[in-house]
C-alpha cells in the first residue's frame, strides 16, 4: 500500500491540474492530476451525495433505465404497430408525441428505443475499460520498447475518425448487438489505455511499488495487485466519461444505418428515417427522439462531472 509523505515534505503531484477526458494530454501536470485522483480517500465518494448535479444525472439517467427494462409495459401503443390511417399526426391526446409516417406511435418508440442503447452502451464501454485498463497498466508499468510500440500503435488508431473504423469493423462483422458492443469497445480501448497509462506512470514510481519489488512479487502482481487499486478511481471518472461517447457512438451507428436496424425502435435510426420531414413540417418525429438523445448523454455528463470534480477537490 502508498506510504504517507513525510510531514512538511513537499507534495509530489498538483492537486489541481485537469484531467485530459479524451485520454491524451493537456500539459506538464497531466500525469501529477491523474496520480491526485488516484489516490483519492474512500471518504470522497460520499461527497457526491452533496452534489445536486449527481442526482440529477441519476435520477434521470435511472429514468431511461426503468424505460429500457419496463417500457414496454407501459407504452400506450405497441411500438411496431403501423396505422397509415393516422399517419404524421401532430402531438395531440390520443399520440402525445405524434406519429412517424407510417402511423407508429412516437412516444412508444422513444421509451422502447432505450432498451438497446443501454444494453450496448454499458457494455461496450466496461469491454473497452477493462482492455483499455490492462493495456495500461503493461504499457506504463513495462515501459520500454514495449510502451514506445504500444504508444505509437495507440497514436496511429487515434488518428483516424470513428466513423471510418467503426465502418471498416461492420462491413467486417456484420450489424449484430454484439458486432457493435465489441466495435465500440475495441474503438474506446486505446483512449482508456492513453489515461490508465498515465495514472500508472505516477504511481510506479511510489515507495510501495519498489517494497513489492523487493519481496519479489512478479510485474502482474504488481500491476494489478498493488497499483491497480490506487489508479481505479481514475479508471472510474474514465468510464463514466466514455459512457456517454459510447451513447453517441450508438446513435451515430444507427444514423449511418450500420447500428441497429429498423424496424427496431432506435432514436438513431427514427432520426434518420424522419430527419426529412422537418422541411414538411413534421418537427415532432425528429424533435423527441433527439432530445431522448441529448437528456441521456447530458445525464452521463452530469455524473462524471461530479465523480471527477469530488476526485479532484
Amino acid at each position: 500500500m502508498p506510504q504517507p509523505a513525510e510531514p512538511g515534505a513537499a507534495s509530489p503531484v498538483d492537486p489541481v491540474a485537469p484531467i485530459d477526458r479524451t485520454g491524451g494530454y493537456l500539459g506538464p501536470n497531466v500525469a501529477a492530476a491523474v496520480g491526485a485522483a488516484s489516490r483519492a480517500t474512500p471518504g470522497r465518494w460520499r461527497l457526491l451525495l452533496r452534489r445536486t448535479t449527481f442526482w440529477v444525472g441519476a435520477i434521470i439517467v435511472l429514468f431511461w433505465i426503468v424505460c429500457a427494462i419496463f417500457g414496454h409495459l407501459f407504452v400506450p401503443y405497441n411500438p411496431l404497430a403501423q396505422q397509415l390511417l393516422v399517419n404524421n399526426q401532430p402531438p395531440s391526446g390520443a399520440h402525445w408525441f405524434g406519429t412517424d409516417p407510417l402511423g407508429r406511435d412516437v412516444l412508444s418508440r422513444v421509451i422502447t428505443g432505450a432498451r438497446y442503447i443501454l444494453i450496448i452502451t454499458p457494455l461496450a464501454t466496461l469491454l473497452g475499460t477493462v482492455l483499455g485498463t490492462a493495456l495500461g497498466l503493461a504499457m506504463g508499468y513495462i515501459g520500454g520498447w514495449f510502451d514506445t510500440v504500444s504508444s505509437r500503435i495507440v497514436e496511429a488508431i487515434l488518428s483516424l475518425p470513428f466513423v471510418v473504423i467503426a465502418f471498416l469493423f461492420v462491413v467486417a462483422v456484420g450489424t449484430s448487438l454484439l458486432s457493435i458492443t465489441v466495435i465500440i469497445g475495441l474503438v474506446f480501448t486505446p483512449l482508456i489505455a492513453r489515461t490508465v497509462r498515465t495514472a500508472v506512470l505516477v504511481e510506479r514510481h511510489q515507495d510501495y511499488v519498489s517494497a513489492s519489488r523487493l519481496l519479489g512479487e512478479g510485474p502482474a502482481r504488481v500491476m494489478f495487485g498493488e497499483i491497480l487499486p490506487n489508479v481505479l478511481p481514475a479508471i472510474v471518472v474514465e468510464f463514466t466519461v466514455r459512457l456517454g461517447y459510447a451513447v453517441f457512438a450508438v446513435v451515430t451507428l444507427s444514423f449511418l444505418g450500420f447500428g441497429i436496424q429498423p424496424p427496431t425502435p432506435d432514436w438513431g435510426s427514427d432520426i434518420a428515417a424522419n430527419y426529412s420531414g422537418l422541411l414538411a413540417g413534421y418537427w415532432w418525429q425528429t424533435l423527441f427522439p433527439a432530445l431522448a438523445i441529448a437528456t441521456l448523454v447530458v445525464a452521463v455528463a452530469l455524473l462524471a462531472d461530479s465523480i471527477e470534480q469530488v476526485l479532484s477537490s
